[in-house]
């Protein structure tokens, strides 16, 4: 349970480390827990979408949340993530997660999910917040899941005191602003936006800080987000979106998400924190794609992006200046459509 205050900034919708034979690669998830520490999150979401969490074995699940666990050492916040097709079950994951040293309980969606009306939906989230052993997050996906509440009905559902925090992969203005009226009625709640292409919006509009798929290798951008939104620097913030815009889609493969997971995880392999990109949703990896991830870690693409890869807590330095070349390739706009899973 809650034993400090939750506080926003930058959290990890974290990878999982797998072997080449898919299985968890439990000496990973040490130097996983070491890196996030480095870089100044505040938490790590374990088995998520970006987690492979629906698909990992049960066995590899307890493996990935006991070793987290017992690495971090009380470090980081650790949420995990129990969505299932019914509230006993994923109440039944809940359990599991608090008995294996869980701190939160993050449900989004269930992935199947017959008679899906609101109402049904509703009362699904509702058994979950009041049975719950854990203090739970909500995970909104929006459009991107079959099954959705109103607006109406998220104001209602995050009356619940057990639900402590929202992650909005909505991409709709019409939740987040239901989502910021329910933290006006209840102060106490952390907002956290989960669209990393567009996290100054969110920032702006009152959110506390940013639950990210990339937040593994694009934390110290992020948090430098943050800084300069806090301090009315709206041209810095929007800098810093475009830059890590930019490279998030060198990793994920461009404007298509061509190479997302095997992406992520190759880029995790040549910063030494992975030991293979092998994931169980079979993601290509493009030569451009590596290439461009070569030579971010290399710092040979002159973009400085070595150094937001590997900065500590509150070091990371972003060119600016005219004695260095800082012209990305492109600025990219939040590619509306992406076709990667929510983090």
């Amino acid at each position: 349970m809650i034993t400090s205050k939750l506080t926003g900034g930058v959290w990890s919708a974290t990878p999982t480390p797998l072997t080449a034979e898919r299985r968890l690669d439990s000496a990973a998830v040490h130097r996983l827990v070491e890196h996030h520490v480095t870089m100044g999150v505040t938490g790590l979401m374990l088995a998520g979408t970006c987690g492979e969490g629906p698909w990992l074995t049960e066995a590899d699940r307890e493996g990935l949340i006991r070793t987290a666990v017992a690495a971090n050492r009380g470090r980081l916040r650790l949420a995990v993530q129990v969505t299932d097709n019914s509230a006993a079950r994923t109440l039944a994951n809940a359990e599991q997660a608090a008995a294996w040293g869980a701190e939160f309980a993050v449900v989004a969606q269930p992935y199947f999910f017959l008679n899906g009306t609101p109402d049904r939906l509703l009362g699904y989230y509702r058994e979950i917040a009041r049975r719950s052993p854990l203090p739970v997050g909500f995970y909104d996906r929006g459009k991107a899941s079959a099954y959705g509440l109103t607006e109406a009905q998220l104001g209602e559902l995050l009356t619940e005191p057990n639900i402590v925090m929202v992650k909005d992969s909505s991409q709709q203005a019409t939740r987040r602003d239901a989502f910021l009226a329910a933290r006006r009625r209840r102060p106490e709640l952390i907002l956290l936006d989960g669209d990393e292409f567009d996290c100054v919006s969110y920032l702006q509009a009152g959110y506390d800080g940013m639950l990210l798929g990339g937040g593994i290798f694009n934390a110290a951008i992020a948090l430098g987000i943050i800084r300069a939104v806090r301090a009315g620097e709206a041209a810095e913030a929007a800098r810093l979106q475009a830059r890590m815009n930019d490279l998030m889609l060198r990793v994920y493969g461009g404007p298509k998400i061509e190479c997302w997971m095997t992406g992520l995880k190759e880029l995790l392999v040549q910063m030494g924190i992975f030991s293979t990109n092998a994931n169980l949703l079979d993601y290509p990896l493009t030569d451009h794609c590596r290439r461009q991830i070569t030579e971010a870690v290399s710092g040979a693409d002159g973009l400085g992006y070595r150094a937001d890869l590997f900065a500590p807590a509150g070091g990371a330095r972003h060119p600016q200046g005219p004695e260095e070349d800082t012209a990305l390739p492109f600025a990219p706009e939040a590619p509306r459509g992406r076709t990667e899973p929510a983090a």
